[in-house]
Formats: C-alpha cells, structure tokens, sequence
C-alpha cells in the first residue's frame, strides 16, 4: 500500500486528495494547509491534518507526496519529499523558474524516485485523440490556442492569489505548449510575448492577460492566450485550432459556457476533422469530469510506482514547456523576442 501525503487543499489538491481514498494500492495518510483545517468531504475526515510540511513528512513517513500548493512552495516541498525517499507528483508548473525546475528533475534522477507533473491533458482520451488526428495530418503546423476565463467572486480572489507568483500564460500555458510540442515534435526556438494589466487589484509588476507567439525547427508556429479576471470577455474565449497543409483539426464544441468552470477547460464534445476533400465529426462522450481526470492522474502515478516506469521524457518535456512559457514572460516583461534555439534541454518532445 503506498502511503500518500498531499501538500495544499485548493482545487487541485482537494481533488488528487480524494482520489487517493478510492484506490486499492493507495491510501491518504496526511494533509497539509497552512491554514486552519477547513470542513472536509466526511471520506477525509479522519485524516491527521498538519499545517508544517516538516512535521507531517516525519509523522507520516509518505511513499508519495502530492505536491498541490502554490508555484513558489513547489521547489522546496518536492526536494524534502524527495530527498527523504518519497516519490512526487508535482502540480504544474514544476517551479517558478527552469533553474529550480531542473533542480527539481536533478534531485528525482539522484534520488532514483519517480516525479510526475500534473498535464492532466495527457491522461484525457479526447485529448489523446486531438493530439492522434493532428499527427496523422502532417506538418508543419499552426496551432491557435486560448483559455481566458471571466472569473469572479471566489475563483477571482483564486486567480489574484496565484497571480502573487505566476502569470496566467504560464500557470495554463504549460498544458497547451506540452499539446503543441506532442503534435510536432520540434524544438520551439522563438517566443514573443505580449501582456497587460487590467486590474488594479494585482501587483503593478504582474498582467492578468497575455499572448504569445512561438516559432518550431520545424517551422511550425502556434499563438496562446489566456486571461483572468471579471473584465474578460467569453467570446471565443475557447479556441484550440491546429491546421496543416493537409487539413486541420478543431475542438468543435461551440456551446461551452461559463468560463471559470474548471470543467470546461478539458472537456472536447466533438472533434472537426477537415481535409480539402470534406469534414468529418468525431464524437466525444462521456467525457471524464475533473474529479475523473485527477483520479485518472493519480492512478497514473501509483501505476509508474509500482511498475517502475521511466518518467525521463516526460520530466523532459515538462522542463521544455515551461522555458517556452517563461520565455514569453521574460518577454512580455522585456519587449524583446526570446531566442531558445540553442535550448540545451535535449531531443524534441514527442507523444
């Protein structure tokens, strides 16, 4: 039985939290906040609640720590967890910046423990499929990308707290860079990167709206977006368009509402497959929901544990989707392009 301890109850932490009292090889043996135990689902109630990580990873001795707090803890949680012989699952992004996020790596690799980064697109058969129907098109590519969210009430005062370390293209960019690099399977070596603050209820040296573009070796090249905020707008809020010589492939679903429901950001409907000599339709139903997805994430990681799965490429490309969106940061932050043609980071990603 693997024992598993999750730092952070957000979101994303409550839900990999549940999914660990579900399992037959897992069991949820610790729960870490800094804040006060809040009200819990009754399946949790019983679990010993900690609000200092060194306390819990001593008392509670995990096979697996369930990194799901904010992006500046990430470093600091992972390598005590993994320098005290856990394995980790780690929310994306891996870390603030690539430094740390190859430290992180470096740390998985001497300590012979496995690190898994939350794509929860990678475990979503409809997305599996996109990225398949894309492929068997050929490149090279355009990819047309967005995710803006008109969040108010509590998922505003979320989104503001996250913006305290990471900016929206890089909190979701990861999930869409990681999906254009499995399409093409080239190296990104150019970002440029736009971005404004709308709100002055953040930090005057964060933006809550940004877009980039990014150039591949192969010259394929892709837009994203992506918005927080009470001022977005949900007009074409959802795009994610590739296209080829051959055809393109397209999220067809045009009736997603509401979007700071965190279901609608994975959820596909219908896939448009077009090629110059017709369309054709793929449905999509009984789509997993968030829950499933999370249940689906941590199964994976229990099955790289007990199987003893090589996880380097995927590590790899975790670090490679993160130095794209970081580039587009620096050069929001910069005006400048960013050149990553001589990207150390290794071969391409790849499915």
């Amino acid at each position: 039985m693997i024992k598993v301890l999750v730092v952070g109850l957000g979101n994303m932490g409550l839900s990999h939290a549940l999914a660990h009292t579900k399992g037959t090889s897992s069991q949820l043996v610790g729960l870490v906040a800094r804040s006060p135990r809040p009200d819990l689902p009754d399946v949790m109630k019983d679990v010993p609640y900690f609000r200092d990580f060194d306390e819990a990873l001593a008392a509670c001795k995990p096979d697996l720590v369930v990194v799901a707090s904010y992006t500046d803890t990430h470093k600091l949680y992972a390598l005590k967890a993994l320098e005290a012989g856990a394995h980790v699952f780690c929310e994306k992004p891996l870390a603030p910046t690539v430094a740390e996020a190859e430290e992180i790596v470096a740390m998985a690799e001497k300590t012979n423990r496995k690190l898994m980064i939350g794509y929860i697109l990678r475990v979503h058969p409809s997305w599996q499929r996109l990225v398949q129907e894309a492929r068997a098109l050929g490149g090279p590519y355009v990819f047309r990308m967005n995710l803006n969210q008109q969040s108010s009430g509590h998922t505003w005062e979320t989104h503001k707290s996250l913006m305290q370390s990471v900016s929206p293209i890089v909190d979701c960019g990861v999930h869409y860079v990681d999906v254009m690099c499995q399409v093409t399977d080239a190296r990104p070596v150019k970002v440029h990167g736009i971005g404004l603050r709308l709100s002055d209820e953040i930090a005057e040296d964060m933006y809550n709206y940004g877009q980039f573009q990014v150039t591949f070796s192969d010259g394929s090249v892709g837009w994203y977006e992506a918005g927080w905020g009470p001022m977005m707008s949900e007009t074409a809020h959802f795009v994610k368009d590739i296209i080829s010589p051959a055809g393109s492939v397209s999220i067809a679903d045009a009736q997603k509402t509401g979007s700071d429901n965190v279901d609608t950001h994975t959820s596909v409907g219908q896939i448009l497959v077009h090629r110059p000599d017709g369309d054709s339709f793929i449905d999509t139903p009984d789509e997993p929901g968030h829950q499933e997805l999370c249940d689906a994430e941590q199964a994976a990681m229990v099955r790289a544990i007990e199987e003893d799965e090589d996880l380097t490429r995927h590590m790899r490309d975790a670090v490679q989707s993160l130095r794209v969106c970081l580039a587009a940061d620096e050069s929001i932050r910069t005006g400048a392009s960013i050149d990553l043609s001589g990207d150390p980071s290794g071969p391409p990603s790849g499915v």
